[in-house]
């Protein structure tokens, strides 16, 4: 009554008079709920209103009904429930009763309704292990959250010798493994996930620890109260012996999800996994970071699948325990369900490789390039912490006189290392010009507004601006990089991304060694911290200009080309062509000038950026750059067609065809567009350079084993590799290294260089 207007019998004549549109019930137009209510209270029902709408006096409504009096009728039969059903048995033949459990766990694992087993099995009780049993499978379908009727949890040699014999006859099997931490180095094998078909998995339990270690403050039980699986592992060594072989054996593909994690963790017991299939790296290949890798998120927009995270099985905050806690049924759905997404994943993105045309990429760029990624992390590098430690030392040393000197110009003191206070001094205390504030009202303190004040000559600006780079540097570096020192190998191992950039360079984290500053006296003494093995150096190679060459090389611009090939002074040679000046009259300046146009260029600089970079009039610089595209016409043309590629399709492509997608390319916001813009220019160069070193990194290993040479690479730093080299064998290393880095631009008509540097620390190399 309070919703309709009417009682719960008539409710069924006012929906076809008022009509529902989530429905698709049409109902009679300009006639809502509330006058429906009217005319159904009136009339008594819908057909009687039908029957006497001649009768009503309000002219619209009466010509509605009139005529819509059909519509109306077949919006009831719409809304009307059919209350005569004839029931095809009788209520005793609905009865339950107790089923023939062998058939009935035979049939729903046979025909994978894991969710109804794993019910049953709760129900009646697990029915008998055979251990002659085919492994599990299932159709194409996600499993369901915390379903594990098609995944085995295997705690015997036996039921393990099945799976390894499954993989031999499938030729592939999804590996996955579970550990105690997310750095290879320091992780401890603790189990271990295979699949071999859709909708099956299992769960080898290595090295879980004894219940009685469980956090009591996390509650791992599941919402129906299982008993607790006992804790019976296979012995790891024994495990590990009979898995070995099929990891090995090159008829059996074995396919992971950053299997370069996977790969590290067998490297201690001895084993080789190969060959090897990549999920994450076959979606970064086919479209690149346009949605997220990790698989969580392909389960989630391919599959349709809400994994189980790791919080859910370890906990979160200081409740969380490592996976070896972790109770044995509890691991299995997690860890087999890894294993079986892995697997989903590979048969969809597998087949779209030669359907996009993305096999090169794939099978020549980042395939071969994981074992050698995992080869380079597990090395590591050395590091001198007597060097680290007095660092710190001294970095805190000047920090504390900055600060004095800091609160002197300030005329008092404060707190330099907060953003709110320091704007209050600068702009507020001390009314420094272009301050502006933020939307929470504070003053904006960001790098690009304090190098602003530094460029107008204000010495409290460029103290703040020294505080901030030797405080993170100290924090970032100096203290923090003893602690990542890894006590059981003696080294710093850092992660490399094989699929975190737009452009297929390389990341690093854990700790982050591509962000350490080379430009100032400060950073180098960072890197002087890194060192040799004792009978060991360091070679620092790296590619000499390569994207400028490559822009040469795409944007085919023939006297930029022709210089390279000549061997000149490049910028000498730019400022020549653009400036018009004899190499013989050619001046520092004007030969920085164009270096910085030269460079600047490839990033899409604008006449204001190039003005606040040579502190000139942005007039001026807007002229050299003008002078510079006139001079070189074939660059225009190379840039305005990549804009236009961006535009149409998304993304731009490398020279070797991988994908660059650009977000905001078509975006009405012009700041968001122009920013867009640069990336779509730079994009195919910077990308095109990365594939150059991947294909560099993945050809040096079997060049440095046919010349019996012992070095090892250690890092990957955009254009530079560091290796580490026994002291006999520097001359030879150093030319097979340069011969191999120049020649991985395969197709790249102008010539690379490389330029290469020995040390006994990183920063002497580089």
């Amino acid at each position: 009554m309070e919703k309709f207007g009417v009682t719960p019998d008539k409710v069924v004549d006012i929906q076809p008079l008022a009509g529902d549109t989530s429905d698709n019930v049409p109902g009679v137009p300009g006639i809502g709920v509330k006058t429906a209510a009217l005319l159904i209270n009136e009339y008594g029902d819908l057909e009687t209103l039908l029957s006497r709408a001649s009768e009503i006096k309000q002219d619209k409504r009466r010509e509605a009904l009139i005529n819509n009096a059909e519509l109306a009728r077949i919006s009831k039969r719409l809304v009307s429930l059919d209350a005569d059903v004839k029931v095809p048995v009788g209520i005793d033949d609905l009865k339950i009763r107790k089923p023939d459990t062998a058939k009935l766990f035979h049939f729903l694992r046979e025909q994978g309704f894991k969710s109804v087993l794993a019910r049953m099995e709760k129900q009646f009780g697990p029915a008998a292990a055979n251990d002659s049993a085919p492994l599990p499978s299932s159709a194409e379908s996600a499993p369901q959250r915390g379903d594990a009727g098609g995944y085995e949890l295997i705690q015997d040699e036996k039921s393990l010798q099945r799976w390894i014999d499954a993989a031999a006859e499938a030729g592939f099997i999804a590996v996955d493994t579970e550990t105690t931490s997310l750095t290879p180095a320091k992780a401890k094998l603790v189990g271990i996930s295979l699949s071999t078909a859709t909708g099956n998995g299992c769960y080898i339990p290595l090295q879980h620890r004894n219940p009685e270690g469980y956090s009591e403050s996390f509650d791992f039980s599941l919402k129906e109260k299982a008993p607790p699986a006992e804790l019976k592992q296979i012995p790891i060594e024994k495990a590990l012996k009979l898995l070995k072989p099929m990891l090995e054996d090159p008829a059996v593909l074995k396919i992971g999800h950053n299997i370069k994690y996977d790969m590290q963790l067998f490297f201690p017991y001895g084993i080789t996994i190969s060959p090897i299939d990549d999920t994450m790296l076959l979606s970064y290949s086919l479209d690149g970071t346009s949605h997220g890798n990790g698989l969580d998120d392909l389960a989630q927009n391919f599959l349709k699948h809400n994994t189980i995270k790791y919080e859910e099985v370890c906990g979160s905050g200081k409740s969380q325990v490592t996976f070896d806690l972790v109770p044995l049924d509890k691991a299995l759905h997690y860890a087999a369900e890894d294993a079986d997404i892995t697997l989903r994943l590979h048969r969809l993105f597998k087949p779209r490789l030669a359907q996009e045309h993305m096999v090169s990429v794939y099978e020549t760029l980042e395939r071969p390039l994981a074992p050698i990624i995992a080869e380079m992390e597990t090395a590591g590098i050395k590091i001198d912490l007597k060097v680290l430690n007095g660092l710190s030392a001294d970095f805190a040393k000047l920090i504390a006189a900055l600060e004095i000197k800091i609160h002197e110009l300030a005329g008092h003191s404060f707190n330099v290392g907060s953003p709110k206070q320091l704007g209050d001094v600068l702009f507020g205390a001390m009314n420094l010009p272009g301050g502006r504030k933020t939307k929470t009202g504070a003053w904006s303190t960001g790098a690009d507004v304090l190098q602003e004040l530094s460029d107008q000559g204000h010495e409290i600006v460029d103290k703040v601006l020294d505080w901030r780079e030797l405080s993170k540097l100290k924090s970032t570096y100096a203290d923090a990089l003893p602690e990542a020192v890894n006590p059981r190998t003696g080294r710093l191992h850092t992660s490399f991304s094989m699929a975190g950039t737009n452009t297929g360079r390389l990341s690093s984290s854990d700790p982050n060694l591509q962000n350490i500053p080379i430009k100032t006296d400060n950073g180098k003494k960072i890197r002087a911290a890194f060192v040799p093995e004792k009978g060991y150096t360091l070679l620092s190679v790296d590619y000499s200009q390569v994207e400028l060459r490559l822009a040469a090389e795409l944007g085919d611009i023939k006297a930029l080309k022709q210089a390279f090939h000549d061997g000149v002074d490049i910028h000498a040679a730019t400022a020549s062509q653009v400036f018009g000046v004899p190499l013989e009259q050619m001046t520092p300046d004007i030969r920085r000038q164009a270096k910085a146009i030269n460079f600047g260029i490839i990033y899409g600089i604008s006449g204001f950026g190039l003005a606040k970079q040579l502190g000139i009039p942005q007039g001026e610089a807007a002229n050299y750059i003008k002078q510079y595209l006139a001079r070189f016409p074939e660059l225009k043309q190379f840039m305005d067609a990549a804009k236009e590629y961006a535009r149409k399709n998304g993304y731009v492509k490398t020279f070797y065809g991988r994908k660059c997608y650009i977000n905001g390319i078509n975006d009405k916001n012009g700041a968001v567009r122009s920013f867009a813009e640069r990336q779509a220019i730079n994009a195919p160069l910077q990308g095109t350079a990365a594939d150059i070193m991947k294909r560099a990194m993945i050809a040096m290993k079997p060049a440095l084993l046919d010349a019996k040479l012992g070095a090892r690479m250690l890092l990957q730093v955009h254009d530079e590799l560091l290796f580490e080299v026994p002291l006999a064998e520097k001359k030879e290393t150093e030319a097979l290294v340069k011969k191999v880095m120049e020649s991985a631009g395969m197709g790249i008509g102008v010539p690379l260089h490389v330029e290469a540097g020995w040390g006994d620390n990183w920063a002497d190399a580089h």
